[in-house]
């Protein structure tokens, strides 16, 4: 059986290694498992928690917490973006997108507006000056893609962006940033993809 969830005691921390293969299922399961006996253990001690390894979604993220405090009332951290974002990429995470949860969003997106989505992002409209889309895994804009689109928010690279029409200034997947010359031609039915660790477009 494989191990769901390794536990090491360390100085500062009890560091929780999740398997990436592991299941929310089985996390959750060998977590009601292993805290009684590590609360024990505990007695009045504080130290925090540490998760770390298999980077989790929001939602899972929430339970994996709430389970740990429902038995042990010590400080939670997770060693994995919480939020979409460059700014809360911490380390690279590499996985494949050919199934990943879709998101359909249906009209075009005005200038000031950002939507933040869990796995891919299809844009039904375009996505105009000022506008920002991201999301954890891939981004399709059937219309004109003119705003700031952030693929693979949370470090994958493998994500890319796809659009009708590009005249955005930037993109980015994952943690690597690409600054388009305005002056560049125009780039129909383009495709957005990280080769050699630069972003291609094609």
């Amino acid at each position: 059986m494989k191990n769901i969830i390794s536990v090491q005691l360390k100085k500062e921390n009890i560091l929780f290694k999740i398997s990436e293969e592991a299941t929310q299922e089985e996390i959750v399961k060998v977590l009601k498992k292993k805290l009684p006996a590590l609360k024990k253990l505990y007695q009045d001690a504080k130290t925090p928690i540490l998760i770390t390894g298999k980077v989790l979604k929001n939602r899972e993220i929430r339970e994996v917490q709430e389970i740990i405090e429902s038995e042990l009332q010590v400080p939670v951290e997770f060693d994995m973006p919480k939020a979409l974002g460059l700014a809360n990429i911490k380390r690279t995470f590499q996985k494949e997108t050919l199934f990943s949860e879709t998101t359909f969003h249906r009209g075009s997106l005005r200038s000031g507006q950002k939507l933040e989505k869990e796995g891919s992002l299809v844009i039904i409209g375009d996505v105009n000056s000022g506008a920002e889309v991201i999301a954890s895994d891939n981004i399709v804009v059937l219309g004109a893609l003119r705003g700031l689109a952030h693929a693979g928010a949370k470090g994958n690279k493998q994500a890319i962006i796809a659009c009708g029409v590009l005249t955005s200034v930037q993109v980015r997947i994952a943690n690597i940033v690409k600054e388009i010359d305005p002056d560049e031609p125009l780039h129909k039915q383009a495709y957005i993809s990280v080769i050699d660790e630069e972003i291609q477009i094609q």
